[in-house]
């Protein structure tokens, strides 16, 4: 099958043109507050979506990854080993040169944008009745590559998600007062946004939709070599995740307390004491 043939079958068929859809977008992507970013609405072939929700892997099992603490409770894969051959496929495109040079055109970043074939804290990921990702900022760096993350695209897989299932993707401002955009994880809707220090994001409350189901998404990342300066913040090059207060909310006071905890022994211990010091800090919350 040839690049243009998956591009016909994945697309749906109004942003088959990609270059044309990307220089359209360009400038709301460039001007959206708080931060660049844009969201589509059934932007794949939704017949060839669902093969892919159906070919999403059993996040609970094996040595996927499992986060349960005061900033997140979420599931997410580890690699591309228990994508099934069609779930493969559609990420390998998402990655591919196609998909790349629409993202080029969209973003504008001048420098140009590699893939991940790791799929660093990328891949499918998962949350649960109860699940949680408190308002952040990425890791700026990739730990195997070295390169700087530049930008975050999602894909959400929740057929007839209701507003009061809660789990929207956040938005908000630089100085966390208020969040400023919220999207609905809806099926097939792709969102993207640049990945900076000031970009602050997450889904910080807890989803309340039925025990049987859950909110799922695949979650890519794009990154260069270089950045500019502008985009980092005093922190510097930073492999871990930097979890923010929404101002005025009292109900983060454990997360505080974690992160403060992390970060203090962080600089003072060994690794292998931090990772024993955390479960102890979790057992007793």
């Amino acid at each position: 099958m040839t690049l243009n043939s998956k591009l016909l079958e994945y697309v749906n068929h109004q942003y088959q043109d990609l270059i044309s859809v990307a220089k359209k977008s360009h400038e709301q992507y460039c001007v959206s507050e708080p931060f660049p970013n844009i969201s589509f609405k059934n932007f794949f072939n939704p017949e060839k979506l669902e093969e892919i929700l159906d070919e999403f892997p059993d996040l609970t099992k094996g040595d996927q990854l499992k986060y349960q603490n005061p900033n997140e409770n979420k599931l997410a894969s580890r690699g591309e080993h228990k994508f099934g051959p069609k779930l493969k496929r559609f990420m390998h495109f998402l990655n591919s040169q196609t998909f790349l040079e629409f993202l080029q055109e969209l973003t504008n970043i001048d420098e140009p944008l590699i893939p991940d074939p790791y799929f660093e804290g990328g891949g499918c990921h998962e949350s649960k009745r109860g699940g949680f990702l408190k308002v952040h900022a990425d890791f700026n760096k990739n730990k195997r590559t070295g390169l700087d993350r530049r930008l975050n695209v999602l894909i959400y897989l929740n057929k007839e998600w209701e507003d009061e299932f809660g789990g929207h993707f956040e938005l908000w401002n630089r100085d966390m007062t208020k969040c400023v955009q919220r999207v609905r994880p809806d099926f097939n809707t792709l969102a993207m946004f640049s990945t900076t220090d000031f970009s602050y994001h997450g889904l910080p409350d807890p989803i309340s939709c039925p025990e049987d189901r859950s909110r799922k998404s695949l979650a890519l990342y794009y990154y260069s070599n270089g950045r500019p300066p502008s985009e980092l913040s005093e922190r510097g090059a930073d492999l871990h995740t930097k979890f923010v207060d929404r101002k005025g909310n009292k109900d983060e006071a454990k997360m505080r307390r974690f992160n403060t905890f992390v970060n203090v022994v962080t600089e003072l211990t060994p690794p292998i004491i931090v990772k024993t010091a955390k479960k102890i800090l979790l057992k007793s919350q």
